[in-house]
Formats: structure tokens, sequence, C-alpha cells
């Protein structure tokens, strides 16, 4: 019996392709459990993240609640942001799972795991296996397999697409549209209509998640491929751009005319002029960055893959350009993601407002090119000198000791939080940073032990395990600690609203904006940012409304004393860390004891 188990594993090891059901099962194996730790284990397990997170979560909610599908609202104003794709699609969420944290992120999360699947498929259908028997037979299952992950395992993605905002459904749309373009390049008019037909229809869906972004990326990354690959005149005649642009503009237009006849000037000046326009233009909301900012974001956010990307770029060798453009099409996708990646990086680089969400569309072009890269170390025979690889192995290890210097040293340099006063402490008694920094030089001793021992087929392994580790032991943890520390008191105020509000009674907070309170409380709440705007709120609503007899204030315990009340005129109802939450009786309020002038 061992025999025969001894001989059937050196048959699979020599010879793969004589078990295709056991590679692609594996295969899809590896990517749906990297699917599930990433973007779904424990999605619904913490609240909502303030600031923007409860913006969508409750614009999303006012649509199940008033009907209107048109226009998003938050707290009783329209809200111009975003187009209302993600809003749709967490409202449908709520009709069928309820209104929770969980159907409010669902649209990211399988955004995030259709994006893998596509660039899965992708990759199986267009890299050719580098021999047709032995280990380079796996080289499609293996490329495939490794760009599915390295979507999933950076800290760019796992973040956004656990996180219920349209950047995740936008990366999701753009993506797919341009691996739909690249399906109907490829393909050479043998199946490229509908390919070519998808690409307009998820460049539309893109146009509803986000603005204009979601149509001129992707025609300036394929317009900027198609001039290199000198395919422009042909690769148009194909793809018959005039039905393609009807069917986007049947995507794309309607709602933007109903939202505009409903809006008038308003959305206009709001959507297209500040959130579009601008942002590209100017600095906005203090949102500015140096040049090299996106250098830092991309070595950071696509970690630990990020360090491959020189060797992944200098592998395609585009250079000598007229014996790329030799290459069959369907060879091409390397140098089709090198142009997905650079368009992105430039677009943004450009614009004047940074934010580290901006660069997400370019994740899935990365993984392509670090997969291709590993894939072929792991599989086949190397196109690159081994000093690139070796340089990259070395530098991952590297990232993974400064890594765990910094989990280890988090309470010394962390600073102050302005939500949890003793943070670090809180922190360090959790002993997270001890698991996490010792996780994290584990790892890197591993990565020097596959390098020392010239084992370097098993890296790509050990990349996708360690990741998968940290992310059990280290940070799904920390999500559960910080939303404990941070969002945690504000949801318990909230139910404690819910449960002793009567009727008439209002809700204030003074002195921060957290829109949570909104969704949980599923009621308006006005916002004052100092407490000399709140007496001064107080007064009017004593002399407006007689008939309501309170108001309730959640107020941070400094600026409590600030407001001026005294004891006999508030009652407290309910305290969670910094938070106070008060009844203040309109009956009561003759007169405050801080004067109108102070200094809040």
């Amino acid at each position: 019996m061992n025999s025969n188990l001894r001989n059937r594993t050196s048959l699979w090891l020599t010879s793969p392709e004589k078990f295709p059901t056991l590679v692609w099962s594996t295969s899809v194996l590896v990517v749906a459990i990297a699917a599930i730790l990433a973007f779904l284990y424990q999605l619904g397990s913490t609240n909502l993240i303030d600031e923007t997170e409860p913006l969508f979560a409750e614009a999303a909610r006012q649509m199940t609640v008033t009907g209107d599908w048109i226009t998003p609202y938050f707290n009783g104003e329209p809200r111009f942001d975003k187009p209302p794709l993600v809003y749709w699609l967490m409202a449908v969420g709520y009709l069928a799972l309820g209104t929770n944290e969980w159907a409010a992120r669902l649209p990211s999360a399988l955004s995030a795991i259709a994006l893998m699947a596509v660039t899965f498929v992708t990759l199986w259908r267009f890299v050719p296996p580098a021999k047709l028997t032995g280990r380079g037979a796996l080289m499609p299952w293996g490329a495939a397999t490794l760009a599915a992950v390295a979507i999933a395992f950076n800290p760019q993605t796992l973040v956004w697409g656990r996180t219920g905002v349209s950047d995740m459904l936008l990366c999701a749309c753009m993506g797919s549209s341009l691996l739909a373009f690249f399906w109907g390049y490829a393909s050479e008019g043998k199946t490229s209509t509908r390919a070519y037909l998808a690409f307009f229809a998820l460049m539309g869906l893109a146009v509803l998640t986000k603005g204009p972004v979601g149509f001129v990326l992707p025609v300036f990354i394929v317009g900027a491929f198609l001039l290199y690959a000198g395919q422009l005149k042909a690769v148009l005649r194909e793809m018959r751009p005039v039905r393609g642009m009807l069917l986007f503009l049947a995507i794309a237009v309607p709602w933007y005319v109903l939202v505009m006849a409903t809006n008038g000037e308003s959305y206009i000046e709001s959507f297209f002029g500040y959130h579009n326009f601008e942002r590209f233009t100017r600095v906005v909301n203090h949102h500015s960055a140096p040049w090299y900012f996106y250098f830092l974001v991309v070595l950071v956010g696509f970690a630990p893959w990020s360090v491959y990307l020189p060797a992944a770029i200098a592998r395609l060798q585009v250079l000598p350009r007229r014996a790329w453009r030799n290459l069959p099409r369907s060879q091409q996708l390397g140098g089709f993601a090198l142009f997905w990646f650079a368009g992105v990086f430039v677009f943004f680089t450009a614009a004047v407002t940074k934010l580290p969400s901006y660069v997400l569309p370019l994740i899935p072009a990365a993984a392509i090119l670090v997969a291709l890269l590993l894939a072929e170390e792991t599989l086949g025979r190397p196109r690159l000198r081994r000093g690139w690889l070796s340089v990259s192995h070395w530098l991952s290890f590297g990232i993974w000791l400064v890594l765990a210097v910094a989990i280890a040293t988090v309470p010394f340099w962390i600073g102050k939080d302005p939500v949890v006063d003793d943070i670090d402490e809180e922190i360090w008694k959790s002993g997270l940073t001890l698991v996490g920094s010792g996780v994290a030089v584990a790892i890197a001793m591993a990565i020097e032990g596959v390098v020392v021992s010239d084992r370097r087929r098993w890296m790509s392994g050990v990349h996708v395990v360690s990741f998968a580790v940290f992310l059990l032991v280290m940070v799904h943890p920390t999500f559960q600690l910080l939303d404990r520390l941070r969002q945690e008191p504000l949801r318990d105020l909230a139910d404690t609203v819910n449960a002793e509000r009567v009727p008439s009674e209002e809700l204030i907070a003074i002195g921060f904006k957290k829109p949570s309170l909104a969704f949980y409380t599923q009621q308006p709440v006005t916002y004052l940012s100092r407490p000399s705007l709140g007496r001064e709120y107080l007064r009017e609503r004593v002399q407006n409304h007689p008939e309501s007899p309170s108001t309730l204030a959640i107020v941070d315990k400094k600026r409590l004393r600030k407001l001026g009340l005294r004891d006999e005129q508030f009652d407290r109802l309910d305290t969670e860390r910094r938070y106070r939450l008060v009844r203040i009786y309109h009956d009561r309020l003759d007169k405050f004891t801080h004067k109108d002038n102070d200094i809040d």
C-alpha cells in the first residue's frame, strides 16, 4: 500500500498533466480559501467604521425607507459624492439580509471575489504551459492561482474589500472591463464580439459606481496599449465601437439624466465640479501629497508582493518594441497588465488630490505581473537572471522584519487617539503586539530558509501560507480590538438612544461628527462642532419647539463641562469611554453657567 502511494505521488510530481481534476480542484480550493479568509470571514462582526463607511450605509438605508432610488440622502441632506450603484447593491442586501453590517459590506466583498475569479479564469485561459508535460504543464494553473491569491492577500484589497464603500466595486468593474477587453483582443475574432460588449457594459457599471473615471481610465489604458502594440486601427474595427458605446450609454446615462432632472444645477456643480474636476485639478479636503506618494502606497499597500514588481516588469522585455509586437496577441497579457498598472499610476499621480484608495484599480494588474514572474520561477524556466529574484526575495524578508519591529513598537509610537485616551495601553494589554511581531519574525525566517537552502520553488507557497496565517493570528484580531475600542462605545450609545428616546425628542452630537450614529439610531442627528453652538441650538429648540420637552445629547466629557449645564438641568443616561449621553430638559434651561463668549 505504501509502495502504491509512493508511486502515485511520484507520478503526480513528474506528470501532473495526467491528473487534471486534481489540478483544477486544488487551484480552485486554494483561491476559495483565500477569498473566504480575506473577504467573508468575520465580515459583519465589527461595527461600521467612521467616518466614510456609515455615509454609504445610511444613504443606502434611506433608499429602502423613502423609496427614492434616484437621489441618495444622508441625514436629511442629498449626498452627491458618488453615483448610485453601490447604494443600490447595499439596499438590495438590506432587503434580503436585514439592515446590518454584513449587508452593507457584502457588495465590496463579492466585488473582490468576482475580480479574483475573473482574473483566475483569464490567466488560466491565456498563460501558455512552459512545456506540455511535467511541472511546466501547470503554468496556467499556477499563474492563475497566484494572481487570484495576490489580489486577496495584500493590505489594499483586504481593507477595501471588507469596507462598505464604492472603491472595491469600482476596482472590480474596471478590472473586469479591462480583462474582458483582453479576452476580445486575444481571441482575434473567434469569441471577441461578446468580450468587447462585456468591456463596454462593465465600463458603464464603473461609471455608475464612481463617475467619469470609470470611462476615462479604461479608454486611456486600452488606447495606450493598442498604440504601442500597433493594433489600434485593427482592433477598433473588431470592437465595433458604435454598438459598444450605445450599450455603454444605455447602462451609464439614464440615472444621470434622472438625478440631474431632479436636482438640477446643485448636482452638476457638486458631483462633476467638486468631486471630479476639482479633485483632479486642486487639493480637496487637505488631501495633498508629494509626487512620490503612490510609490509608497504601492510598496506598502501591495506588500508583500510589491517587492517583486521591478523584477516582474523587467521580465516582460517590452523593448525592443518590434520584437514585442511580433508576439501573438494571446501572449501579450503581461504587456497589457504593465500598461494597466502604469496607466492608473500615472493618472492619479497627475491628479492634485491624492488618497491611498485611488490606486486600488492597479492592484489586479500588479497581481498579474507578479504571478507571471513567480509562476515561471516555480514551474518553468525563468527568463530573468537569478540576481533579480534574489534581490526580490531578500527584500520580502526585509519587509517582514520591518513589520515585526513596527508591530512590536506600536504602543510607543502610535500617539494619542481622539477617541480612546489610553489606546497604547489597551493595545499592549491585548498581547497582539507580541503575537504579531513573533509571527512576522517567523515568516521572515521561513523566507530566509527557503532562499539560503536554494529551494526557491517553494517561495510562492511560503508567501501564500504566511499571509493566511498572519491574517488569522494578527489582522482579524486587530480588527476586533480596534472595533471594541473605537466603534463599540458609539454603537452602545446608539442602542441606549433607541431605548430611551421619547417622541419629538431630537438627538444632537456636540464636539464630534460620527456618521455611524445616524445609521445605528436610524434617525437624523444634528452635529454641532462646539459647545457654544450647542447652547445656541438648545435655546432655539426651547423657543421654537415648545411641544418637545427635552433633547438627547452625546457629548465628550470635556465639552460636557464647557456646555455650561447645571446638574439639575440634565440627566446622565449612559457613559461609554469619552462619550456621555445626557437628556437636557427644556423647562429647566433658564440660563447656562458659561457665558456665550466662552472659548470652546
